[in-house]
């Protein structure tokens, strides 16, 4: 197992370029077993979870063609397997996307009750009674969702009790190959659902309304190959500009789009920062400033992502005055703070906020990432504190961000990877 090693005290300045989301590459990834002919997804993220998928294909028997640049040619004519094994997927949430689409193409499906980031209850019971109003038969079995139909799933009224990303994408997936009108309410209204709805009308769905609460879906008979290109990361875009913010730094990001990040944007002017957009770059200058410290509440999209919560909590640990970070979505998120605390950040947990008390630096300190959020926040606590910190379970970032270290030693920061058994034999 890798660990992180950061050297303190660099102010984050230069150039840098946003990769795929992941977020978007999963599902859509997933939607391609809808349909025999090929599929090409450009813009892949190399990244953990991303490599699990592509082994949860092989096993499958579903072909892929993965260019240099990480564009991703994927023929699912010769599928024979339609299991999704815990040993495979049992660090990956996402791992539940494929039930839609394999039941809606194939009429039966196996998968494993996912795993992933410890960070909360997240349910699959919403998708789970979403298929079976579709008509499924679905029992959940020794730790597996077994789900089978016999002919074409069937249109129907779905109300997500709960806003709920994944279980949105799995409806949308299934409800594309289903017999009559899909209508789903309370959808969730994120950039990714929208991407892959996106995505679905180029392979011949028939979707309307979404980006909306209120998603209809025509199904249709079979779908066709296309070629799509995933929408840039706006979590990775936040977290580069808030490692500029903390460190007094400047930076222009690249290949992304400013209009997914209009929460995130806000709080940075909050927090001092100066701004300039571009079709899809942003700058942010600090003015070698120190930033203010700023208070928020995460919510679904268009509010403040959950995503970006920790990293945000990172920022006020060293911002002048005080501020108040509230978690809505998931219960378990601040498993971050009681590291960063061994990091000398004043931070207490009140219920679901987080109050902060900014000091000038923070100071370095061994500490371990709990899940990929958490481990972001910590590199970022690391760019600000005296000394070197070094990071356990690296395995975390590398589900979410695709080469870190070396995006930040070209931002002039002091970071690189080292085998935990080398580091234990030097230490």
């Amino acid at each position: 197992m890798d660990r992180l090693i950061i050297n303190g005290g660099a102010c984050v300045k230069g150039e840098v370029s946003i990769s795929g989301a992941k977020n978007s590459a999963l599902p859509i990834l997933a939607a391609t077993l809808m349909t025999d002919e090929p599929v090409v997804v450009c813009n892949i993220p190399h990244l953990h979870d991303i490599t699990t998928i592509f082994e949860l294909f092989g096993c499958m028997g579903v072909k892929l063609t993965v260019s240099e640049n990480m564009e991703v040619e994927v023929k699912s004519d010769s599928i024979n397997h339609f299991k999704a094994s815990y040993d495979l997927v049992k660090t990956m949430r996402a791992s539940i996307l494929v039930l839609g689409p394999l039941l809606a193409k194939y009429g039966q499906a196996e998968v494993s009750l996912p795993g992933g980031c410890a960070i909360g209850s997240r349910p699959i019971d919403l998708h789970v009674r979403g298929l079976e109003k579709m008509g499924a038969e679905i029992k959940i079995d020794s730790g597996y969702i077994k789900a089978k139909v016999k002919g074409r799933l069937k249109g129907a009224k779905i109300f997500m009790d709960t806003l709920t990303v994944t279980g949105t994408e799995n409806i949308l997936m299934a409800a594309t190959l289903a017999e009559g009108e899909t209508i789903i309410k309370n959808a969730a209204r994120e950039p990714e659902v929208y991407d892959l709805a996106e995505c679905l009308i180029k392979m011949g769905a028939k979707i309307r309304n979404h980006g909306t609460d209120t998603i209809y879906v025509e199904g249709v008979k079979k779908l066709n190959g296309c070629r799509y290109k995933i929408l840039p990361d706006r979590i990775e875009t936040g977290t580069y500009l808030i490692a500029a913010a903390m460190t007094n730094g400047k930076i222009l990001v690249k290949d992304t789009s400013p209009l997914l990040l209009e929460s995130i944007l806000v709080k940075l002017k909050e927090a001092g920062a100066k701004l300039r957009c571009g079709n899809d770059w942003i700058e942010l200058n600090m003015e070698n400033k120190r930033p203010k410290a700023i208070s928020l509440q995460t919510a679904p999209y268009p509010a403040m992502p959950t995503d970006i919560q920790a990293q945000f909590t990172a920022l006020n640990s060293i911002a002048e005055g005080s501020g108040k970070i509230t978690e809505t979505i998931f219960e378990n998120r601040f498993m971050h703070v009681q590291e960063m605390k061994r990091m000398g950040a004043l931070l207490d947990i009140v219920g679901n906020t987080v109050i902060t008390k900014g000091i000038k630096k923070l100071a370095a300190a061994p500490v371990m990432a709990t899940d990929l959020r958490a481990s972001a926040s910590l590199i970022l606590a690391g760019l600000v504190a005296e000394g070197s910190t070094i990071i356990d379970r690296t395995y975390h970032i590398d589900r979410g961000y695709e080469r870190i270290e070396e995006k930040l030693q070209q931002l002039g920061v002091g970071i690189r990877r080292v085998p935990s058994s080398k580091l234990d034999k030097t230490s």
